[in-house]
């Protein structure tokens, strides 16, 4: 049942934002994406990506019943970063959350945090999850502020969790459940 939710994906509408299921069409604006190294460190992503492998990944998502990307994208529809549930455990209810923003001038403005509620309350209120949770490295804290005005509740930290040039970081896990309160 909730495979089939997923992949009926919608379009989310918030005040400022429009969410639409990320796919091919999305090439271009996230292949770029990938460009922005400061995104990459405060997500603890490695790797060289390349477009082949970022089409492949796009195509796959459509329809997909395990997981739901979203574009967030503004009311003109240019692509600001995307927003995900994944790694579902079906028999727990549970996702994992995680969001990236296609560049630094997009970061503390807002945009994640109303982005992720309308994930959040659709993963709630509409797929039926019970649990949706996620890591963010202690090295960004603004992210740790914004999943907490989304719900997010600090569960615990993994130590060590990350060798970032050559520095240990720690990882602070974060969870909402569906009977947690949602600050708007």
């Amino acid at each position: 049942m909730i495979a089939e939710r997923l992949a009926a994906q919608p379009t989310l509408t918030t005040e400022r934002l429009t969410l639409v299921q990320l796919g091919p069409e999305h090439l271009d604006a996230s292949f770029a994406a990938l460009d922005d190294l400061d995104a990459m460190r405060l997500t603890g992503t490695r790797g060289t990506f390349t477009r082949e492998r970022v089409r492949a990944h796009l195509e796959r998502l459509p329809g997909a019943g395990d997981r739901a990307d979203f574009a967030i994208t503004d009311r003109s529809g240019a692509y600001l970063g995307e927003v995900v549930l994944n790694e579902l455990e079906e028999d727990d209810l549970a996702m994992n959350y995680r969001i990236a923003l296609a560049g630094p001038s997009l970061r503390g403005r807002g945009y994640g945090t109303e982005a992720g509620r309308a994930v959040v309350d659709w993963g709630f209120d509409v797929v039926g999850l019970h649990r949706i949770s996620l890591e963010v490295y202690a090295f960004n804290p603004a992210a740790q502020r914004s999943y907490a005005k989304i719900g997010f509740v600090v569960e615990g930290r993994a130590r060590d969790a990350l060798r970032w040039d050559g520095e240990w970081v720690d990882a602070v896990r974060m969870a909402m459940l569906d009977s947690d309160p949602r600050p708007r």
